[in-house]
Parts: C-alpha cells; structure tokens; sequence
C-alpha cells in the first residue's frame, strides 16, 4: 500500500447499497413482491438501481410512482412492513460483495486502517446482510438509516461513524456512488471517491468526486493521489 496513503486516510467509510454490495437484485425482488400485493406491475430493476440510496420508505414511494398512483397511508405503512419482513428473509439471495471489494478491504485493514459503513438502509438489515455476506467483521463502525434522526445527506451519520472508529475527519475519506454521498462528504469536510459501477441517477462522473474508481482494484492508488 501506498505510503502516503496511509499517513492521511486513518479511516475510510464505506457507503453500502451499490458500494459495498450489489443489492439491487434482492432490493428489486422484494419491491415488485410489495408492489405486486397492490396489482401493480413489476419495475424493472435498471429502473430500481436508479431508486435505490434514500432508505426502504423512499424506495417503495417510487415504485409506486413509477408503476400507478399513491396509495393511502395505511396501505403503504402495510408495503412498508410487508418489505422489511420479506426483504429481511431474503437479504442475500442474490446480493454480492462487488469484485475485489475483500481483498481491498483485507489490504486496507492489513495496512491499520480503521473501516465503517455510513447508508441509509435500516440499520439491522445492514447487520444482517453483512453477517450474512461475512463481512461485518471487518467494520469497527456501521451506521444505518435509522441510527440518528438525521440521515445521508446530512453529515451527523458520518460524524458518528468517526467518532466509533476514533479518528477525526481530516484523517478520513469517504468511499460511495451517489450525490448523497457526496454531499454527505462534503458537509462533513472530508474527500469523497465515487465508484461508477453504483446506483445513481446521474452518472458518478458528473457528480465532481474528487477520485472516481471503475473497480475496487484502483481504490488503493485513488487514496493515494488525494493524499
């Protein structure tokens, strides 16, 4: 690794969904399951991967928009629980870790980075597919979405990743795929790298990143260019 790499970066935070783990195949199962239940049509999961980052009430809000018209409360409160259970049981059918995303995570480690994961998924099915994919041992520190009332893009998510890992935010870089974790960055103070491979509406490249990686295998050298 790096040696100017590991003299800045003494965390890196982690962005979940479309980051760390291809999740949309199992997103988009449970979705068009809840969206089914109303006699709705299934969406197609391109169009999910673009709904994806904003936590499960927003996700369903926009497959609901984007398959008919609103539901009333009580109806999309019945989805909202229906997705969490279901979801829950079937949170890494098909979700995978994305290429050469352990071998970094085990190098950064090695190197005695401290590693967290910042999303605005619901904080126990965060744990509960990390532990199922074997990688919550390696994050001293996973926020979710309902850790705080404040969530991506507000900073305090960030913030408190930090402050587990012990480590203070100009020492730290933040690694994900959408403008909300850019601006999450931003607010916090610290360096953002986009991979391109995520879910995002507009394309990572056009979000100003201060590094973009198209695989994790670049991730080691993007860190270091921006120490």
């Amino acid at each position: 690794m790096h040696a100017a790499m590991s003299d800045r970066f003494k965390a890196v935070v982690f962005d979940l969904d479309g980051t760390l783990v291809d999740t949309a195949p199992d997103l988009a199962a449970t979705l068009n399951h809840v969206l089914g239940l109303v006699g709705r049509p299934a969406v197609a999961l391109e169009e999910i991967r673009a709904m994806v980052g904003d936590g499960v009430a927003k996700l369903i809000e926009r497959g609901l928009a984007a398959s008919g018209p609103p539901v009333d409360a009580e109806t999309f409160e019945r989805l909202r629980a229906e997705y969490v259970a279901h979801y829950g049981a079937h949170i890494a059918d098909a979700s995978r870790p994305f290429p050469r995303l352990r071998e970094i995570l085990a190098e950064l480690r090695g190197a005695g980075r401290a590693l967290g994961v910042c999303t605005n998924k619901p904080l126990a099915l965060t744990e509960k597919l990390l532990a199922a994919l074997d990688l919550r041992r390696v994050f001293g520190a996973v926020v979710g979405g309902d850790s705080l009332p404040e969530r991506k893009p507000d900073p305090a998510p960030l913030r408190l990743v930090l402050r587990r890992l012990g480590v203070e935010p100009a020492k730290a870089v933040m690694i994900g795929d959408s403008n909300n974790d850019l601006l999450t960055a931003r607010a916090a103070g610290i360096p953002c790298v986009l991979v391109t491979f995520g879910y995002t509406v507009r394309p990572a490249e056009e979000l100003g990143a201060d590094a973009l990686i198209s695989d994790f295998g670049d991730l080691p050298r993007a860190l270091a260019r921006l120490s």
